[in-house]
C-alpha cells in the first residue's frame, strides 16, 4: 500500500506527495515537525503539515529571499535573516562577499537541528565563521534592535502558530527601527490565488511604513498555487533602479539579473492587490 502525505492548502484544495518513509516525527515547543523522504521532491520539510522546503525545489525560495534586496543594496554589511532554520536563506546570503555577518533568529532550535541532520545541502553553511545563530524569538529580537542592520530577511512559516506576529504592521515598524537610514527589507507575504487579502494588508501596511513599497514573485511548486509573493520594503533603493555595475557573478539555478527586474512584473489580479 502506497502512503502519502497531503497538505491541505484550502478547505477544498490541497497537493499530495508519495513519501517513501518518515525520517523525523517531533512535536516541539512550538509546532509539529516532520522529516519526509518523497519519491518527487527528496526529502521534505513539514511544519504544522504545511510544506516548507525540499530538496528538489528549494533554491528558488532561497535564492528570490537573499539576492532581490542583497543586490538591490550597495552595501550589505550587515544581514539579519529572521526564521529560515532549514539555513537556506543564509546559505545564499553567504555568496555575496560584501556581507560581513549573517544573523540568523530561529525560535524552533529543533528546526535547524533536523535541518542540519536531514537537509545538509540547505543547512550546511550554518557553521560559517560570518554566521550568527541565534534560537530565539525573532519579534522579540527586533524589538530590541536599533539601526543595526542593513538588509532584513523575514523567512516565516505561513501567519499561524509562532508566526502569527510576524505578518503584524507593529513588526514592519520595528523592522524599520532595527535598521540602518537606508535599510531594506523583504518577506515572504504567500500566494495570491489563497490569500489576496493577507498579500492586500502586508502591502498597506509596508508601504505606510517604508519610502518604497513593491511586491515580486517566484514559482515554486510545492508551496500552495505555485505562484509565490515576497514584499520589499527599503529606505531608499529602489530594486528597479539597480545599476548594472552592482550585479556580479554568482551561482544560482533560478535568480538571474534578467529576472530580478521581471520578477516585479506582476500578473493583473495580483498587480490590483496593490491598488
Amino acid at each position: 500500500m502506497s502512503t502519502w502525505f497531503t497538505e491541505k492548502q484550502t478547505e477544498n484544495f490541497g497537493i499530495t506527495a508519495k513519501i517513501k518513509r518518515s525520517l523525523h516525527t517531533e512535536k516541539t515547543d512550538f509546532q509539529q515537525l516532520d522529516m519526509l523522504e518523497t519519491e518527487e521532491w527528496g526529502n521534505m520539510l513539514v511544519l504544522d503539515d504545511m510544506v516548507m522546503t525540499t530538496q528538489k525545489d528549494e533554491f528558488v525560495y532561497h535564492e528570490m529571499v537573499a539576492h532581490v534586496p542583497l543586490f538591490t543594496h550597495p552595501k550589505p554589511e550587515n544581514v539579519l535573516v529572521v526564521g529560515g532554520g532549514d539555513g537556506g536563506v543564509i546559505r545564499e546570503v553567504l555568496k555575496h562577499p560584501e556581507v560581513e555577518k549573517a544573523t540568523l533568529v530561529e525560535i524552533d532550535g529543533k528546526v535547524i537541528e533536523y535541518s542540519k541532520a536531514y537537509l545538509p545541502e540547505i543547512a550546511g553553511q550554518l557553521e560559517d565563521p560570518r554566521v550568527e545563530v541565534k534560537v530565539a524569538d525573532g519579534f522579540m529580537h527586533i524589538a530590541e534592535s536599533e539601526n543595526e542592520y542593513d538588509v532584513i530577511m523575514v523567512d516565516s512559516t505561513e501567519p499561524v502558530g509562532p508566526a502569527v506576529n510576524l505578518f503584524s504592521r507593529g513588526f514592519y515598524e520595528g523592522i524599520a527601527k532595527a535598521l540602518k537610514s537606508d535599510g531594506i527589507f523583504v518577506a515572504q507575504t504567500d500566494n495570491p490565488w489563497f490569500k489576496a487579502d493577507l498579500i492586500r494588508q502586508v502591502y498597506r501596511d509596508v508601504k505606510e511604513t517604508f519610502p518604497i513599497t513593491r511586491v515580486y514573485t517566484a514559482n515554486i511548486p510545492t508551496y500552495p498555487s505555485g505562484l509565490w509573493t515576497f514584499t520589499i520594503g527599503s529606505k531608499q533603493h529602489d530594486p528597479l533602479e539597480v545599476p548594472n555595475e552592482r550585479f556580479h557573478e554568482i551561482e544560482t539555478k533560478y535568480y538571474t539579473k534578467e529576472l530580478h527586474q521581471a520578477a516585479f512584473a506582476l500578473p493583473k489580479f495580483v498587480k490590483d492587490l496593490t491598488e
